[in-house]
């Protein structure tokens, strides 16, 4: 397995490249914005080949680089809820709900080792007084779920600022001063008088990461958005067909929807260009498409993948995009670089992965 741990010194951020082996798919988790040019030259310098990245929670100490890469490498964005499997090439990890910190805290687990993003730190946990923090629910996360891990266990957190490079649940279960404690009444009295200054990058960093790029206001504003109930009544009409652009593991999760075709994200690319499903099928019975997903943020990305292959796009809604037998709208470099604005709700997580193109 390739395994990098890189650091941000600004903010003391760690982040995560893993791979299962040299020249396979990459995964990168909790991206620095100021890093990302550092994070490509190292994937291209192990031959990698970048095709998700997540971050654990929302940042208030620095700007995810999740806006970055997806715009440089045409990812699409995903959700991921507790327990879902998070996989690339050889490896997979799980993610485990793990609020307190932030309310929208994810850990993520491997055989030998776990991510903890901030809910547990090295000999430290995660401050729990903003961005609706909870000592009791951070207490549960720790006591309730990371510590019924293997004492052995690897901790990579999301943060340090003492040196530390890595622990283990062993090492934290004994020496962590904050998880000496008899009950979680103790625990969050610990916590609520801890005092700490707000980061400084708080301010900027908390709205730029809630948004990531495009907000889906603007979006509708510009006229490419559909809600569910214009979706549902464009199905059944002679022009349009009903496109699932779900991976498989949603459609397991939510069920299949009647009378779609399904051609998942990661496949989105060649099927849009000349000798695809979806480009043919526009081709040869001129019928729009109107693609249904479960996922946050597809309608600008799946509209910048497909108005540099030609395929005619007019509408994209918060669960897809709408083809249709007009022309896309003009300026195909710009509208390649839209990004999407992702407001995600308390236990879910969101993923960016890249669309891949097969060769």
């Amino acid at each position: 397995m390739i395994f990098r741990q890189l650091f941000d010194q600004a903010s003391s951020t760690y982040t995560y490249l893993l791979a299962s082996r040299p020249g396979g798919e990459g995964l990168i988790i909790d991206p620095v914005l100021e890093k990302v040019d550092r994070y490509l030259q190292l994937v291209s310098e192990l031959d990698l080949k970048l095709v998700k990245a997540v971050d654990t929670h929302l940042h208030a100490d620095h700007i995810t680089g999740l806006g970055a890469l997806r715009d440089r490498t045409q990812w699409v964005s995903m959700r991921l809820g507790d327990g879902d499997r998070l996989t690339i090439e050889g490896l997979a990890l799980q993610a485990i709900y793990t609020p307190g910190h932030t309310d929208d805290s994810y850990s993520f687990v491997m055989p030998d080792r776990v991510f903890t993003g901030d809910t547990l730190l090295i000999r430290g946990t995660g401050r729990t007084d903003f961005q609706n923090g909870d000592p009791r629910a951070e207490y549960e996360s720790i006591f309730g779920r990371l510590l019924k891990l293997p004492d052995t266990t690897l901790v990579y957190p999301a943060h340090d600022y003492k040196g530390d490079t890595v622990s283990t649940i062993g090492e934290e279960k004994a020496f962590n001063p904050r998880l000496q404690v008899k009950s979680v009444e103790e625990f969050a009295d610990l916590m609520n008088n801890l005092k700490l200054p707000n980061p400084k990058m708080m301010d900027v960093a908390v709205p730029a990461n809630m948004k990531v790029g495009l907000a889906q206001e603007e979006i509708a504003r510009r006229g490419w958005a559909v809600n569910a109930q214009e979706a549902q009544r464009m199905i059944g009409l002679s022009d349009v067909a009903l496109i699932d652009l779900r991976e498989r593991s949603e459609r397991e999760r939510h069920g299949e929807i009647a009378g779609s075709m399904h051609v998942p994200y990661p496949s989105l690319k060649e099927n849009i260009q000349s000798g695809g499903i979806l480009y043919e099928l526009a081709k040869s019975t001129g019928k729009g498409g109107l693609s249904e997903a479960q996922s946050a943020g597809p309608p600008a990305q799946c509209a910048a993948l497909i108005a540099p292959y030609g395929a005619r796009a007019a509408r994209c809604g918060h669960s897809g995009v709408l083809m249709t037998p007009e022309p896309v709208l003009d300026g195909t470099d710009q509208l390649r670089r839209i990004p999407v604005g992702i407001n995600e709700p308390p236990g879910r997580l969101r993923l960016d992965s890249r669309a891949r193109q097969r060769t």
